[in-house]
């Protein structure tokens, strides 16, 4: 205790009152990286990076505002088809303060409906996919000492197969709990997003083992997205709230796209950032403002997600029609899945080469 009240704490007050003093008034008013020298080359190279792709910041934010628009008019069907008279903002309130999608009263129940919805769709997982891991995999409620500023999580099973792949949700208060995303988050953290994906690389025995712990955002983020699209083929999203849900998550990545460039090469404000989003997601403004400020931070991770989910929906877009007949989803799914994380431009020659030997 001697070295924490002497040397620890005195350590921390220092630092914090160096960052609210001189490093606060030493810094810069704007908001994007752009702005400091050299910043735009190296957004675009964080670009790059980050997608695995040569798109531009220009091309990004195109391609984020008509993802928005067309999601949108997605959620204004659902507003539609359950009878709510209002504005799409006023149904992402009703949305997330309705008392039946807050049915639970102790943690188990939450847990037990995340095995429900996995139970619900193994039989159509089989039709999806033929390769699935053999690592083992469980739902478990986040530990509670980190649960309250945890977010839902899957963490990999070891790759000795020792240590299952855990889906972690945390239930700070399950009376508060609402259900209404939990088919499309089981989808995307757990199976067949990041469980299959992570398992079926750390399992393949062909790869040498840098590629097995291999990490690229566009893909990884991209296939877990791409596996929340998968709902109505798995049997979900039956009811019109969980597909909601599911748009709702995608909508949060595809704002990504407008806000993460308009941040960093359009000279937008962190407040007009924040605008934005509100305008358009179901998130809460302290919920929001954590994002962009994250965003502000690691510039261009953000845009990952949809665009990894975009290409590989026009890959498959592209081999059903190549392949018509002799389309096989599982066989897509497995040249998608087999070489693990890869840049989308391998990805993108390899399912090519994949439709052309198919097709002889």
């Amino acid at each position: 205790s001697k070295m924490i009240n002497d040397k620890i704490v005195p350590g921390y007050k220092a630092l914090h009152e160096f960052m609210k003093t001189d490093y606060m008034a030493a810094g810069r008013e704007s908001s994007g990286i752009d702005a400091i020298p050299n910043g735009a080359a190296y957004y675009k190279h964080q670009i790059k990076l980050y997608t695995t792709t040569e798109m531009t910041a220009d091309e990004i934010h195109e391609l984020g505002l008509s993802e928005v628009s067309r999601i949108s008019s997605e959620m204004e069907k659902i507003k539609e088809e359950v009878g709510f008279k209002g504005s799409l903002k006023a149904f992402f309130d009703y949305v997330r303060g309705r008392k039946e999608l807050m049915p639970y009263s102790n943690p188990q129940e939450i847990i037990d409906n995340f095995n429900a919805i996995h139970t619900k769709m193994k039989p159509k997982v089989d039709k999806l996919f033929d390769k699935q891991p053999k690592t083992a995999f469980e739902v478990r409620r986040t530990e509670t000492f980190r649960e309250a500023s945890a977010s839902a999580e899957y963490n990999p099973g070891s790759l000795d197969g020792t240590r299952p792949g855990i889906f972690y949700t945390p239930i700070p208060d399950a009376t508060k709990y609402n259900v209404y995303s939990d088919e499309s988050l089981f989808l995307h953290e757990a199976i067949p997003g990041h469980h299959f994906q992570i398992s079926l690389t750390q399992e393949n025995e062909d790869l040498p083992k840098f590629r097995k712990t291999l990490w690229y955002s566009a893909y990884g983020e991209g296939w877990a997205l791409y596996t929340e699209s998968l709902g109505s083929e798995l049997g979900l999203f039956e009811d019109p709230y969980q597909y909601f849900g599911m748009l709702g998550a995608e909508m949060h990545r595809a704002v990504r796209l407008v806000v993460d460039t308009g941040l960093h090469a359009k000279g937008w404000s962190r407040e007009k950032a924040i605008a934005y989003c509100l305008e358009n997601e179901a998130e809460s403004e302290e919920g929001i403002t954590s994002e962009i400020e994250r965003y502000m931070a690691n510039p261009g991770q953000a845009l990952s997600y949809k665009i990894g989910q975009l290409k590989i929906r026009e890959l498959r877009a592209k081999a059903e029609q190549a392949l018509g007949d002799k389309f096989d989803i599982r066989e897509f799914h497995n040249q998608v899945l087999e070489t693990g994380c890869v840049p989308l431009a391998l990805l993108e020659n390899k399912i090519n080469s994949w439709i052309e030997n198919s097709n002889q």
